[in-house]
């Protein structure tokens, strides 16, 4: 009786042990690839070394050579998933190589995070050149838009089907700071992109949100600590939280499945004047 028992375990375990071995051998693994323009500072940076400590494998976008290697060095040991494709979101046909190099050494584009933008200078508006303005919207809005029209193309030809693009709208979407015109339009002008392309990848698979991001901690907002317009003519110091906050809320919406979409999301210093303007 004790043989027959035996003899059963020794013949099925082993069975076991070959048939987990199998599930785990042809269990596919999913390596998601994230693109995020204006990766060498602020924002995109913080995003990119979240995104490549969470597993995905990113492609980093910039002018600067320099800033993106710098991005790479700081991704430490996910240093080998970052991939830096120097690029210039104005020019389609830069735009298509950014992402004919992911696809080329990542095979896919599960993510793209529209983040690279500008300025103009704080002059009043009718001091403003026309080439100022333009250089504005070329980076804001023409840019999320060469880089979302190259995502479709990819993000619907791969197997599996679609993708998420995430855009980076700014509070300047919901409400202006004083002389700030080229860029609150082209930051409205992006909620309007962002509807659009959610209605327009639904039969791609692919989602669309909105991140409206307030007084991160950057470069870019190092001035708020030495006082900035406010909407009463009056100039006051502003609040500011850390980066890394902004990048949890990227990591969130990349993480959804493509049944769900984060479509808006506001992340700002909890004290800033936002809420009181106007």
């Amino acid at each position: 009786m004790s043989f027959s028992v035996t003899s059963v375990l020794s013949v099925a375990f082993p069975f076991q042990l070959r048939f987990q071995t199998e599930l785990t051998i042809t269990m596919p693994t999913e390596d998601k690839v994230a693109i995020i323009t204006g990766a060498g500072s602020g924002v995109g940076r913080a995003s990119a070394l979240a995104l490549a400590q969470e597993g995905y494998s990113v492609v980093i976008a910039g002018r600067r050579e320099d800033a993106l290697q710098k991005t790479v060095e700081l991704a430490g040991d996910a240093s080998s998933r970052v991939l830096a494709v120097p690029t210039n979101v104005c020019d389609p046909a830069s735009v298509s190589n950014l992402f004919a190099k992911a696809v080329e050494t990542f095979g896919r584009v599960d993510v793209l995070f529209n983040n690279a933008g500008t300025g103009a200078p704080a002059v009043p508006l009718e001091d403003l050149t026309f080439e100022q303005w333009q250089a504005v919207v070329d980076v804001n809005l023409t840019g999320s838009f060469l880089c979302t029209q190259e995502a479709f193309r990819v993000m619907k030809s791969q197997d599996p089907m679609g993708g998420r693009i995430i855009n980076n709208g700014s509070i300047s979407a919901q409400t202006p700071r004083p002389n700030s015109s080229p860029y609150t339009a082209t930051k409205h002008a992006i909620t309007g992109l962002t509807k659009s392309t959610s209605l327009d990848g639904r039969k791609y698979n692919i989602a669309c949100g909105q991140i409206d991001i307030g007084n991160a901690a950057t470069e870019m907002t190092e001035r708020m600590a030495d006082g900035v317009p406010q909407a009463d003519g009056s100039t006051a110091i502003e609040p500011r939280m850390d980066v890394n906050d902004v990048a949890k809320a990227i990591v969130y919406m990349s993480s959804l499945s493509l049944d769900s979409n984060v479509l808006t999301i506001t992340v700002m210093a909890t004290k800033m004047p936002l809420v009181g303007r106007g």
